[in-house]
């Protein structure tokens, strides 16, 4: 089973203020509730060290990450791996009247069970914490 997330919200920021956010990789992985530690290991590569709340993982899993697409400043998309699962995430941002709207997709394969499931009923959550992280980034609570 994959599990797909897309939502979007709007900003009262200039998308080139969203982008300085969106483009970060580690400003993207902190928000996220599982990831432990984050280390940038390249221009556009890094590791996320997640920690899985599931019964069959009982240790930091290391994701490895790389943004495949980068279009300042509208559109970053990046894929991660390992060993239980692939992510792909997608932010795309959009001139609106008044600031930006940031569309954001999320695609997770998981290879052990137990994985989706988790993602399925948090990645919403995830996606409300990375909302958050933006807004207070840009001063915007």
């Amino acid at each position: 089973m994959t599990v797909r997330v897309e939502r979007s919200f709007e900003l009262d920021a200039a998308p080139e203020d969203v982008w300085d956010f969106i483009s970060d990789p580690e400003k993207r992985a902190r928000p996220i509730s599982v990831v432990d530690e984050f280390e940038t290991t390249g221009e556009r590569t890094a590791t996320w060290h997640v920690k899985l709340p599931i019964p069959l993982v009982d240790r930091t899993i290391a994701v490895e990450t790389r943004e495949t697409t980068v279009e300042p400043p509208s559109y970053v998309r990046f894929v991660g791996r390992s060993k239980v699962m692939r992510v792909v995430g997608e932010h795309e941002l959009e001139s609106v009247e008044g600031g930006t709207r940031l569309t954001n997709r999320f695609t997770v394969d998981g290879k052990l069970p137990g994985v989706e499931r988790f993602f399925k009923r948090n990645l919403d959550d995830e996606l409300d914490n990375l909302e958050d992280a933006i807004r207070a980034d840009l001063g915007l609570d």
